[in-house]
C-alpha cells in the first residue's frame, strides 16, 4: 500500500515543538517509503482557533523544511485540508451512523449534564449515563424535527474488549465498558475530534497514524468508528512523549516549547530537527545527522519507549556543532542577516532606541538584548517598592499568564496590560514596571518597555519573565496554587491550562 502520513495540529496557540517532533517522524517515514506527507489543520474548536496561530504553524514547518505534499497552500486530491471547510462531510457521515443505529441523538441539557457530572464525581461512575441511548428512532426524529437541540453520540459497545495493535507496544486491550458514548457532532453542527479524525484519516487514505502516546486511550473510540463505517483502520504508532528533566510531560513552565522561540533565539532549523530526531531513536554512529541520513537508516520499529528528555543545553551543544562544522564565515553571514541582522529588524530596533543614544557606540550595549535568547539578571535589581521577592515572583507570573492569553502582543496591548495590572494590584505603574525592565533587558536603563516587549514577541518575553522568576528562587506548589487563585480573582479568568498548545494529533 502507498504510505501516507499526516500531521494534524490545532491552530489554538503557539506552534509546539512536539508538533515538529511528530511531523519529523511522519515526514521521514513517508519520504523513506516514497509516499506522501499530509498537513491537515484541525480547526473545529472555533472559540480558540485563529488564523494567526495557523500561519505560525505553517511558517514554523516551512522554516524547518518539513514541506507537505498535500495541505493548505498546496492542495491535493483529498481536500479541503481544513476541518472547518469539511463540515458537510462530517454531517453526512454522522447521519449515516444514525441510520445504521451506530449513533444516537442526545437531548440532555447542559444543566442535566452538569448535575450528572457532579453526582458521578462523588463515586457514581464516570462518563455519560446513556439516558438518551434507547430513545426510539421515531421519537428521536420527532423531537429533532420539533427543533429540540441535540448532539449526536456514538454507541460504544457495552461489553467485551477492544483489542488493537500499536506498532511499538504490540497488542493493547481495553474493556468497552470503560469507553464513553462520545459526542461526535455538536449542536452547532461542528464535529468533535473523534469523528473528524476518523473520517479524515479514511478519506485522505492515511496509512500510518504516527502521533503522541497521549492519544492511546482514544484509539478504542476510533476503532469503533472505523468498524461502524466498515473501514479498515490505519497502522497505529504512538511516539513516546517529550519530557522535562524531571521526566514530567514537556511543558512551557519548565522548558521553551514554542518553535517560534527556537527560531527567534537563533537556533538553526537543521540542528533542531537533528535533535528532535534523537528523541526516542538513535542514529547509528554520530549524533549529528541530516534528515536525509535519518531517512536512510530509520525504521519505526526502532523507536524506543523510554520517555525522551528534551535537554535545552544538549540542543545548544548540537547547534554549536552545526555553526562550527557546517558553516564558513561567508556562509554564516547571510544566515545571520536573515535571522536578525536584516535591515528591517535593525530599523525596528533603531526606531525605539534612537532617543536613548548619546553616541553611536552606545548602540551595542543598549540593544544587545534584542539579539540574545537570554540576558544576565542580577536578582537584587528585581525589586518592587513595598513587595517581597515572593510577591515580585507572583506579579511576574501574572504577566506570563496574561501574555499567554494573547495571540499577538503590541506596544498598545502591553501598555493596556500593565495599566490594568497597576490598577488591580494597587501599584503605581512606575513601581510595577521596574522589575520588568530588568527581566526583559537585564538592565534598569533600557529602551521603552512596551515597545521592547512588542518587538521581542510573546515567546521571548515569557521565557525571560520565567527566568527572572527562577532567579528569585524556587516557587513551592502551595505558593503556585495560591497565585492561581488570586489571578482568577483579580483578572476574572483561570490560569491557561498548562499553557500548552496541541502537540499534533
Amino acid at each position: 500500500m502507498e504510505v501516507r502520513t499526516r500531521i494534524a495540529p490545532s491552530p489554538t496557540g503557539d506552534p509546539h515543538v512536539g508538533t515538529a517532533y511528530q511531523a519529523l517522524f511522519d515526514w521521514v517515514w513517508a519520504k523513506k517509503n516514497g509516499g506522501s506527507f499530509v498537513l491537515r489543520i484541525e480547526d473545529t474548536d472555533q472559540a480558540r482557533s485563529t488564523q494567526h496561530s495557523e500561519k505560525a504553524i505553517l511558517d514554523s514547518l516551512e522554516w524547518l523544511g518539513l514541506n507537505w505534499d498535500e495541505g493548505p497552500g498546496v492542495g491535493g486530491p483529498y481536500g479541503p485540508y481544513r476541518q472547518s471547510e469539511r463540515l458537510h462531510i462530517y454531517r453526512e457521515h454522522s447521519g449515516a451512523l444514525l441510520e445504521k443505529g451506530a449513533a444516537y441523538r442526545c437531548f440532555c441539557t447542559k444543566e442535566r449534564l452538569g448535575s450528572m457530572r457532579d453526582s458521578r464525581r462523588s463515586g457514581a461512575g464516570s462518563g455519560y449515563d446513556r439516558l438518551c441511548r434507547d430513545i426510539p428512532a421515531a421519537e428521536s426524529e420527532r423531537r429533532a424535527r420539533a427543533g429540540e437541540p441535540f448532539v449526536i453520540r456514538m454507541k460504544a459497545p457495552l461489553e467485551g474488549d477492544c483489542v488493537f495493535t500499536d506498532l511499538l507496544r504490540g497488542e493493547i486491550r481495553k474493556a468497552w465498558e470503560t469507553v464513553d458514548d462520545q459526542v461526535i457532532l455538536k449542536t452547532d453542527g461542528f464535529p468533535t475530534y473523534h469523528l473528524a479524525v476518523v473520517v479524515d484519516d479514511h478519506l485522505m487514505r492515511i496509512s500510518h497514524i504516527i502521533r503522541g502516546e497521549e492519544w492511546i486511550n482514544s484509539v478504542p473510540k476510533h476503532i469503533h468508528l472505523f468498524n461502524a463505517f466498515g473501514w479498515e483502520p490505519p497502522v497505529f504508532c504512538h511516539l513516546p512523549l517529550l519530557r522535562n528533566a524531571d521526566h514530567s510531560k514537556l511543558s512551557k513552565r519548565k522548558n521553551p516549547t514554542s518553535i517560534t522561540y527556537f527560531k527567534q533565539a537563533g537556533f538553526l532549523p537543521e540542528a533542531l530537527l537533528n535533535y528532535l530526531g534523537m528523541m526516542g531513536w538513535s542514529m547509528p554512529g554520530d549524533e549529528k545527522f541530516s534528515r536525509e541520513e535519518m531517512m536512510r537508516d530509520f525504521r519505526l520499529e526502532d523507536i524506543t519507549l523510554g520517555g525522551p528528555v528534551f535537554d535545552a543545553a544538549k540542543l545548544r551543544w548540537l547547534n554549536a556543532r552545526y555553526i562550527r562544522e557546517d558553516y564558513t564565515p561567508e556562509r554564516l553571514l547571510p544566515v545571520l542577516e536573515n535571522w536578525g541582522l536584516n535591515r528591517g529588524h535593525i530599523l525596528d530596533v533603531l526606531r525605539i532606541s534612537q532617543t536613548r543614544l548619546e553616541t553611536l557606540a552606545d548602540w551595542g550595549a543598549l540593544t544587545s538584548f534584542f539579539f540574545s535568547d537570554s540576558v544576565p539578571i542580577d536578582p537584587a535589581l528585581l525589586d518592587m517598592k513595598g513587595c517581597s521577592a515572593a510577591e515580585v515572583q507572583e506579579v511576574l507570573q501574572q504577566a506570563v499568564w496574561l501574555i499567554e492569553g494573547m495571540y499577538e502582543i503590541s506596544s498598545q496591548s502591553m501598555e493596556e496590560m500593565f495599566r490594568d495590572m497597576s490598577a488591580k494590584l494597587g501599584l503605581k505603574l512606575r513601581d510595577l514596571t521596574r522589575p520588568f525592565y530588568v527581566a526583559i533587558s537585564g538592565s534598569r536603563a533600557s529602551t521603552p518597555l512596551f515597545d521592547s516587549m512588542a518587538l521581542l514577541g510573546s515567546d521571548m518575553c515569557r521565557m525571560r519573565l520565567r527566568r527572572a522568576i527562577e532567579v528569585l528562587g524556587p516557587v513551592t506548589a502551595a505558593a503556585q496554587e495560591a497565585a492561581e487563585v488570586r489571578f482568577a480573582a483579580l483578572f476574572g479568568r483561570a490560569e491557561p491550562e498548562g499553557g500548552e498548545t496541541d502537540t499534533g494529533t
